[in-house]
């Protein structure tokens, strides 16, 4: 089992304990950031089969699973989930660093490949169905009836008034990745990722969109710098939450060299859906870049 072979680490940023794990001793690193409801497991396909060939290190961000949740809208500001990515590649130490993130983990991923503080950091970025910050905005102010019903959910998480119905919604898809997923796995796994979710809390992840998601009225964001690293683009185009639409134009915001891998049919969670496939993608992506 992958959670009996990783290695535990913890890195204190700003008093924030942030838990992540390393398995592989490649002289090139893979940091896999997962988003929402999950926690380091949602990359075990892709950590099985790479960590051969690099040193692959998964965390879990604050509010989840084994990391430090702090209370407090303030404390899940892109400011601050920016500075724990750096946190853990400061303490992993090495300096050729690929950053791959899914949905929320794969926002923030983008965001930190903008930064001047911290671009530097990494040589890569990979990202599985979460447009790029500029896209999405754009397909929320020009919602398709498809994009105005998948994000519908986030338009209940970000609103103070419901935050009751904002947590139970977040444990609800909680359980559901877990029917969904894990329960049909190994009886050990299944247990694991049972017992990680009990460790994460709702209301972090409920902070997550209350500081960073777009508000209505939606307006495109055009202010944003260039990404100049290599980028690769993984989308199941069947996504509900976040449509095909904002991939459009992605490649004029990145200067160095963009691929866009798609799967018709495919939902949000591509690397669970077809993990061979998504690892082979990735793999194949690294070895030409």
């Amino acid at each position: 089992m992958l959670f009996d072979r990783v290695e535990h680490h913890n890195v204190d940023n700003s008093g924030i304990n942030i838990h992540y794990v390393t398995i592989g001793e490649g002289s090139k690193t893979l940091l896999f950031v997962h988003g929402a409801p999950d926690f380091w497991y949602l990359w075990n396909n892709q950590m099985n089969a790479l960590c051969e060939s690099y040193k692959c290190v998964a965390m879990d961000t604050r509010g989840y699973n084994l990391s430090d949740k702090p209370e407090g809208v303030e404390n899940y500001s892109m400011e601050l989930l920016t500075s724990d990515i750096a946190a853990v590649i400061d303490d992993v130490g090495g300096d050729d660093v690929t950053l791959i993130g899914h949905d929320f983990g794969g926002l923030v991923a983008w965001y930190f490949a903008m930064d001047d503080r911290y671009r530097t950091k990494i040589a890569r970025l990979a990202v599985i169905n979460i447009t790029h910050p500029r896209g999405f905005s754009r397909a929320l102010a020009n919602q398709t009836p498809e994009q105005a019903e998948g994000s519908a959910y986030a338009r209940v998480l970000i609103d103070p008034a419901q935050e009751a119905a904002a947590i139970d919604l977040m444990n609800g898809a909680i359980n559901l990745r877990m029917e969904t997923w894990w329960n049909d796995q190994n009886p050990r796994i299944a247990e694991f990722v049972k017992e990680a979710n009990a460790r994460t809390s709702a209301q972090s992840i409920v902070h997550y969109y209350q500081s960073n998601y777009f508000r209505e009225p939606y307006e495109e964001i055009t202010d944003l710098p260039q990404v100049e690293m290599p980028v690769l683009q993984i989308h199941g185009l069947a996504d509900p939450a976040v449509t095909k639409e904002g991939l459009a134009a992605t490649w004029d915001w990145v200067e160095s060299d963009y691929t866009l891998v798609t799967y018709p049919g495919l939902g949000h969670i591509p690397h669970l859906q077809v993990p061979d496939q998504v690892t082979e993608a990735i793999r194949s992506w690294l070895n030409m870049h």
